[in-house]
């Protein structure tokens, strides 16, 4: 083998020293380049992801069609489930009947009132009123009380027939008489109500802006409307 010596190149010579400090700071900022690159082509990636996501194509229908799929699935997962996980499975269950019923309240009950449906509206107001009241029911038993699963299988007959009459009688009216743009700004004001709306039902309150006066704090409802009109436009 040959030695620095030998080549010439004293092991304390400060001009090696400092090519290979040069190699060693080159090396750094190529790493440095391709950190950088593969960040940007992450960041682009990340924005055509943003582009093509549902939530900026589907429309207010679609997403009360797949919420209505969502709640036949919680309730045949609380009604099959074990006593360990009944109890978060129902209160999921709970949670997602609130904030889609008051959704339609807050946005979609008015916009068919303008269109002309206001008895379809009152009758699906009557029901959500007394799944509301069953809803609560069954919230205040808990999931082990007894009665709990016969209460929980009317529940579910009657929130699967209101679902059935809003798809049949008040989802064509909006398809009909609102422009797709329009439909898709009201699923992000949906989306902005869900994330506003009370976890626990309040029956009797038909009003949503009351109902989450008697819920969360009056700063959510500053927030909840500043994001609804944010979403609309107001």
């Amino acid at each position: 083998m040959t030695s620095d010596v030998s080549r010439g190149v004293h092991p304390d010579d400060p001009a090696e020293g400092s090519r290979e400090q040069g190699e060693a700071a080159e090396a750094a900022v190529a790493r440095r380049a391709e950190e950088q690159r593969e960040e940007e082509d992450r960041d682009e990636e990340d924005r055509e992801e943003e582009d093509t996501a549902p939530e900026h194509t589907e429309d207010v229908l679609d997403l009360l069609y797949r919420q209505h799929e969502e709640i036949r699935r919680l309730f045949a997962d609380v009604e099959q489930a074990g006593a360990d996980e009944r109890s978060s499975l129902f209160h999921e269950l709970v949670r997602l009947l609130s904030v889609h019923e008051t959704a339609e309240q807050e946005l979609v009950h008015p916009a068919i009132r303008d269109l002309g449906g206001a008895d379809v509206v009152d009758a699906r107001v009557g029901e959500e009123h007394r799944a509301t009241e069953l809803l609560s029911t069954l919230t205040d038993m808990g999931t082990e009380a007894e009665g709990f699963d016969t209460l929980l299988a009317q529940l579910r007959e009657d929130v699967l027939a209101h679902a059935e009459h809003e798809e049949q009688a008040e989802f064509p009216i909006l398809r009909q008489g609102t422009a797709r743009e329009r439909l898709v700004s009201l699923a992000g004001a949906v989306r902005a109500a869900e994330r506003i709306a009370p976890t626990r039902p309040h029956p009797g309150v038909e009003s949503p802006a009351a109902n989450l006066l008697l819920g969360p704090p009056l700063a959510i409802m500053d927030r909840a409307r500043d994001a609804i009109r944010a979403v609309l436009g107001r």
